[in-house]
């Protein structure tokens, strides 16, 4: 067990990162932020799929937890060939998921109690069924239609080779030929997605145009911000060049000390993070500073390094960037010290918030990423002849992650399940399988679908309690049953109670706005994260010995239990705890 001398006092011996901001600020500064994932919430019309009066219904769950906001992913109308990111009509809800009134109805509903909400905007790409690109394919080629996508001539001969050598993000190429109506083929059009999903092209103003009125009509309505998908695609290098580079959709990491990129470059080729993203912030952000109600942006931008991502919040354009680079480092103290560090440096400069994020859509859930021999490998989703996750360990880490994640200053995201310790669906059937990406591979990655597996809130109740019919787009596991939020709300020390004490604290504590400094008195041992947040100490125990804490340590939250030795509070393996000095 790692000692620490009883007369030694933490917060004399620490290194200042980020200083604390006690101005009345904007909400956005250090809000928790709650992901919902309409599909999977909960259901209620009996259909299978969640809606918006489902989540209306549950919006008291997240009252109980503490959040501040919760985020919308789509509930545009759709084909949903890509689970409504693939959007057809910008400016109305898919019959899926109900109708106009019944957003209004939730929008109302979430603002009553207190909640904010957030939706999603998909501005690199439409749906091949929107009636933009329905007009682009009936015109004629270098039509006005046409130029509001990427269409161009292919190589060869007779244009029978993709006018690039760019791949697709859910796999294969990232250009379809089109067909004439004569029944010859024609030109190509460029989808960094799914063939479904044809990219805009950013340059044409027409394009601009029609997104600030989207903008505009859901503010009309109330919403107070969008989350930006893949904010830093949209614009693309002139001349589209050839790239030899890959893309993917979680790509790279932050090296142990924060300062440079790492595991390749999938997200910085040609197609991402141009220049020309900034010119569009900064209009869209002209437009939400004529609402009142504080109105955010976060973007959704696989930047690296964070200095490059910091150019997405600077004090005219967005408000908020996620942090994949906290998400992507993996269960390693060096690592985490240094993403949280250069995140801070990187954030102060231009006077943002830093936000943090584990778990989402898009990823494998960390209560299981976390129990992998290896966690930092990212696969794109699990199949059940891989290598399976320790659940044990899994939840264990995930439990002490989530509790140092809330323990840092700044906006803090939360995916829906992870208060309940969900873990990812690994033992999914190919047949019920559904993400473009495992189609795309040709079944060679798993796609995301385990992470998107409808949510458990009555362990004894049909799909536990997801639909009323026992319905369920996707099927839940068995575990489930014991990660159903009543059982968490009835459970002294479940996962569900550990993220509400620690709201209530942060909340009390003001460690939102807090400051941040690393404390020397655990230096000796570099399997632990320690740091002082306001008068808060946060000591997160990455190493295989137990950590003693500083006699007369008042602790006020831990995410696993702690040992008592001989009068010494010790904190044991992949545990994390906040105490009083």
């Amino acid at each position: 067990m790692t000692r620490i001398d009883a007369t030694t006092a933490p917060a004399t011996q620490a290194v200042t990162v980020h200083t604390a901001d006690d101005a009345q600020g904007s909400w956005w500064r250090d809000a928790v932020i709650y992901q919902v994932y309409p599909r999977s919430f909960a259901d209620a019309d009996g259909d299978g799929v969640g809606d918006l009066p489902g989540i209306t219904a549950h919006l008291d769950h997240l009252v109980e937890l503490g959040v501040d906001a919760l985020w919308l992913s789509p509930f545009y109308r759709s084909p949903q060939n890509d689970a409504g990111y693939d959007v057809a009509d910008y400016r109305d809800v898919d019959p899926l998921f109900g109708t106009l009134a019944d957003f209004d109805a939730l929008l109302e509903a979430a603002h009553a109690r207190g909640v904010r909400v957030v939706v999603d905007l998909v501005p690199n790409h439409t749906s091949d069924q929107h009636v933009w690109f329905q007009a682009a394919l009936a015109a004629d080629e270098g039509s006005p239609e046409r130029a509001r996508y990427l269409f161009r001539e292919g190589r060869g001969t007779t244009g029978e080779e993709p006018p690039n050598n760019w791949q697709s993000i859910f796999g294969g190429p990232a250009w379809t030929r089109t067909t004439r109506t004569d029944g010859t083929p024609g030109q190509w059009y460029l989808h960094l997605f799914d063939s479904s999903q044809p990219d805009l092209d950013w340059s044409n103003p027409e394009v601009r145009s029609e997104f600030e009125d989207v903008l505009r009509f859901w503010l009309d309505r109330g919403v107070d911000g969008f989350r930006v998908d893949v904010a830093h695609g949209m614009v693309k290098a002139d001349g589209l060049p050839d790239w030899d580079g890959r893309v993917a959709m979680v790509d790279g990491t932050e090296s142990a000390d924060g300062t440079e990129a790492v595991n390749g470059s999938g997200n910085s080729g040609p197609m991402f993070d141009q220049d020309g993203v900034h010119e569009i912030y900064r209009a869209w952000r002209r437009i939400l500073d004529e609402y009142d109600g504080d109105r955010a942006m976060v973007a959704e931008a696989w930047v690296e390094p964070l200095s490059r991502l910091a150019r997405y919040v600077r004090p005219d354009e967005m408000h908020q960037a996620f942090n994949f680079s906290f998400l992507a480092a993996g269960w390693d103290a060096a690592r985490l010290r240094g993403v949280v560090e250069s995140s801070f440096r990187a954030n102060d400069a231009v006077g943002a918030p830093t936000t943090w994020v584990l778990s989402n859509h898009d990823v494998v859930r960390h209560a299981s990423r976390l129990g992998l021999a290896e966690p930092e490998n990212r696969p794109n989703g699990l199949f059940a002849t891989d290598p399976q996750p320790d659940a044990e360990l899994g939840l264990r880490r995930a439990r002490a992650a989530s509790l140092l994640m809330l323990g840092l200053p700044g906006s803090a995201y939360v995916y829906q399940g992870e208060e309940l310790g969900l873990p990812e669906h690994t033992t999914l059937d190919a047949a019920v399988r559904q993400d473009p990406a495992f189609f795309r591979t040709g079944g060679s990655e798993a796609g995301r679908d385990g992470c998107r597996i409808p949510m458990p809130w009555s362990a004894g109740a049909p799909a536990y309690g997801f639909s009323p019919t026992g319905a369920a787009w996707l099927p839940q596991p068995g575990s489930y049953a014991a990660h159903a939020a009543d059982v968490e709300r009835a459970t002294a020390g479940s996962t569900f109670d550990l993220y509400r004490a620690a709201l209530r604290v942060r909340k009390a504590e003001a460690l939102g706005t807090g400051d941040l400094a690393w404390l020397d008195v655990f230096a000796d041992d570099p399997q632990v994260v320690a740091l002082r947040n306001r008068d808060v100490v946060v000591v997160a125990n990455l190493g295989d010995a137990p950590v003693a804490l500083p006699q007369g340590a008042e602790v006020v939250v831990a995410s696993g239990e702690l040992a008592d030795d001989a009068g010494t509070v010790a904190v044991p393996s992949d545990t994390t705890v906040w105490y009083r000095a």
